[in-house]
């Protein structure tokens, strides 16, 4: 192939802008600029005047990132190094409608699978997920703390955080052939620190647009041993929730004490879709 008769003229580019200048000028005077789109200097095909491009760049980013400005705080329930500080998570603290240690260890798989490695591997999978949407994602705990946090110093970072949404994963620890997910609503409760009022509607529809996608996205069924079969339980004896400012809900993944379960719960390829399901219901309800 000749290569000459591919480049193109060395003062093509120059000429370019100077053309659409002397149409712009044409149309003007016609009065026709406000009229053919194409008359304008700040069109795609009239210029590449900066609002042409920074209204195409807007639409652009708001398409691809529709979770930009908006606050997620994941809570990982328990922690890795509970264990080994027993008197710090026996600490009692006032939960609103009652006194309950600061926290416990868990729950585990019959083989010794921790609740507190299943609900930090999930979590990360969940902040690279929102974090790609946009969102600015906080951690109540990332495996950096001795143990803990306190279910109320829990409550207390996604209120700080002002969160748009807050959830707490966990997997359940419940008797054998009891399985499936549930998600956790605040009941109404207003005693003492905890005033839940402002919170239990929009915390209802986080809570339902998760259980839909979770289920969607896992393949997993609601449980069979808590509710009414829809995959909502409401509860008023949580301290993350009671002390909630901001929407907020928990989800039991699953029950590590059941075969079948635990069998999902374990495999990394099911937790990336568990993942995604808690993500994408998290996306619907602050995209709604």
């Amino acid at each position: 192939m000749d290569n000459r008769s591919s480049r193109p003229s060395r003062n093509a580019p120059d000429r370019i802008p100077a053309l659409r200048r002397r149409a712009a000028a044409v149309c003007l005077a016609a009065g026709l600029a406000a009229l053919v789109p194409a008359c304008s200097p700040d069109s795609p095909a009239g210029g590449t005047g900066p609002s042409a491009r920074a209204g195409h760049g807007e639409r652009g980013e708001r398409a691809a990132r529709p979770l930009a400005g908006r606050t997620v705080v994941i809570d990982p329930g328990h922690n890795p190094s509970n264990a080994d500080h027993p008197d710090e998570i026996n600490r009692i603290i006032d939960m609103g409608t009652g006194r309950k240690p600061c926290d416990n260890v868990g729950a585990s798989t019959n083989d010794g699978y921790a609740e507190a490695e299943f609900t930090l591997d999930v979590s990360r999978r969940i902040r690279t997920l929102l974090e790609r949407q946009g969102a600015t994602v906080k951690f109540t705990q990332d495996g950096d703390r001795p143990y803990g946090p306190c279910v109320d110093e829990r409550a207390r970072i996604g209120n700080k955080a002002k969160a748009d949404a807050a959830v707490s994963v966990h997997a359940d620890g419940a008797g054998p052939g009891n399985r499936g997910f549930h998600v956790i609503l605040p009941e109404k409760v207003k005693k003492g620190p905890a005033d839940t009022a402002p919170i239990v509607a929009p915390s209802r529809e986080l809570g339902e647009r998760i259980a839909e996608t979770f289920a969607r996205t896992t393949g997993s069924g609601p449980a069979n041993y808590v509710g009414d079969g829809t995959g909502l339980d409401v509860r008023d004896n949580l301290g993350g929730l009671n002390l909630s400012t901001v929407p907020k809900v928990f989800i039991e993944c699953g029950n590590m004490r059941d075969a079948q379960d635990a069998a999902r719960l374990t495999d990394p390829r099911w937790r990336q879709r568990a993942a995604q399901g808690i993500a994408n219901g998290i996306e619907t309800y602050l995209t709604a």
